[in-house]
């Protein structure tokens, strides 16, 4: 008798741990996607529910489903969105896209928001940034000055909304900085503050005293040092041996044009800045050449473009690269995590290999292993 209640009790055990099993390996993955689809960024959210769909194709698996839900770029359309999305039962939210759209998210237990934005500050405590950090373009630029054995680095950012986030990448990074400058975008105010910050005045100075000198002078080579000499714009070194600067566009090709009216040339001092998207148009200035910035993996962008184009005609925006890569993210986290457990879905370390490059992920927090890229005489050049 007692053998048989054991057998039973071991045949109901089977029976409810298959029965279990089953239930949980035909559990959908239910991935929310909050992005605008209607206003002035319609078209964003539009390519990027188009990238989610080659996603869903490339991981080849009826386990995810995916619900979109409109934001229109709006916190109030947000937080209502994200509650119906709460209500079918998502547990993981991709977006919102904007900073601006995350004020409320907070009031909404138990989901997971994996956020399209670079930004890291002030988040709602249920929100992760997905976006290129700068904390993780600092750890690129980091690794490119140890290996050239840079020594004395400065900082200029400009006097914007993201100096705090500044700030916080570089104690994250720990990258060396000899001195940090903040300094205004329009152009007078940056020529003078960049005269400052390269002793510009100076070592001109020094330049016309040494003319003067020569000129008095006695010396047999005279007119071969006045002709060497007035060839020169200063005379004088400054104080630091590569330049880091947190800018873009024109404001960027301002701030590069003003050192080199200083005398501070890319060719004697090493010009980094952040990720410029692989902007065309710093191909054709060749007088502020060489330029080393961080970006995600150019070759793979490559790729993903022609085949997002094969399928829709028309070519992504970078964000859409990036939702592309959260899809394939979340359901690899979900294979060895239960996703009604999302708290702990990002807090233990890993690592996912996406199209963008590696995803660091630890602690809430996502970092991305950054490529690095010079441009020098008109083409671009992957470093590592």
């Amino acid at each position: 008798m007692y053998k048989f209640f054991k057998i039973l009790k071991l045949i109901l055990f089977c029976v409810l741990y298959f029965n279990n099993y089953a239930i949980s390996s035909e559990e959908k993955i239910k991935i929310g996607l909050l992005v605008p689809l209607t206003g002035n960024d319609k078209k964003i959210g539009q390519q990027i529910i188009k990238s989610t769909k080659i996603a869903l194709k490339d991981i080849d698996s009826k386990k995810i489903e995916i619900y979109p839900k409109d934001t229109k770029s709006d916190p109030n359309k947000t937080l209502q969105s994200a509650i119906e999305l709460k209500d079918i039962g998502v547990k993981i939210i991709i977006g919102p896209v904007f900073y601006q759209n995350l004020i409320y998210l907070d009031e909404i237990k138990d989901i997971i928001f994996v956020s399209l934005t670079n930004k890291t500050l002030n988040l709602p405590k249920n929100v992760i940034s997905g976006g290129v950090n700068a904390t993780s373009q600092l750890n690129t630029i980091k690794k490119l000055i140890e290996l050239n054995e840079i020594k004395k680095t400065i900082f200029l950012t400009p006097k914007l909304d993201y100096e705090p986030e500044i700030e916080k990448a570089i104690k994250q990074s720990k990258i060396k900085i000899y001195r940090h400058h903040i300094y205004d975008t329009e152009p007078t105010k940056l020529t003078a503050q960049i005269e400052k910050i390269t002793n510009y005045k100076t070592r001109k100075q020094n330049l016309l005293d040494e003319i003067k000198r020569v000129e008095n002078s006695e010396l047999p080579d005279k007119d071969k040092q006045l002709e060497k000499l007035k060839k020169r714009y200063t005379i004088g070194n400054v104080k630091f041996d590569s330049v880091i600067i947190s800018d873009f566009n024109e404001s960027l090709k301002s701030v590069i044009t003003s050192l080199l009216y200083t005398d501070v040339s890319p060719k004697k001092k090493t010009i980094i800045t952040f990720n410029q998207w692989f902007d065309e148009s710093l191909l054709k200035e060749e007088t502020i050449q060489p330029i080393y910035y961080p970006s995600i993996n150019k070759k793979n962008l490559k790729e993903f473009e022609n085949k997002f184009f094969k399928e829709f005609n028309e070519y992504p925006n970078y964000l859409s690269l990036l939702s592309y890569d959260m899809v394939g993210l979340i359901y690899y986290l979900s294979l060895n995590n239960e996703l009604t457990d999302v708290d702990k879905l990002f807090k233990k370390k890993n690592s996912f290999k996406g199209k963008i490059g590696i995803f660091d992920i630890e602690n809430n927090r996502i970092n991305h292993r950054l490529n690095l890229y010079e441009v020098k005489d008109g083409k671009l050049t992957e470093i590592f």
